[in-house]
């Protein structure tokens, strides 16, 4: 697969809560760093993601901020 998105973060998936219809999957990109996503039940089996298994977490945004105290 090809895509055109820059930020893609490879890591480990750490954890998957799955619900009736969304599941929230924890990707660990480095020690102690995680992204967390929330995406459907079905994605969840149709990509056949489980714990440990290495996946690419890939972040499309129109607008970033930034910030400062």
């Amino acid at each position: 697969m090809k895509v055109s998105a820059r930020n893609l973060l490879p890591g480990t998936i750490k954890a998957i809560t799955v619900g009736a219809v969304n599941s929230e999957v924890i990707i660990e990109v480095a020690p102690g760093i995680e992204v967390v996503s929330i995406i459907t039940k079905h994605s969840v089996e149709a990509m056949g993601l489980k714990v440990g298994s290495a996946v690419k977490a890939m972040v499309k945004a129109s607008n970033v901020m930034v910030v400062t105290d």
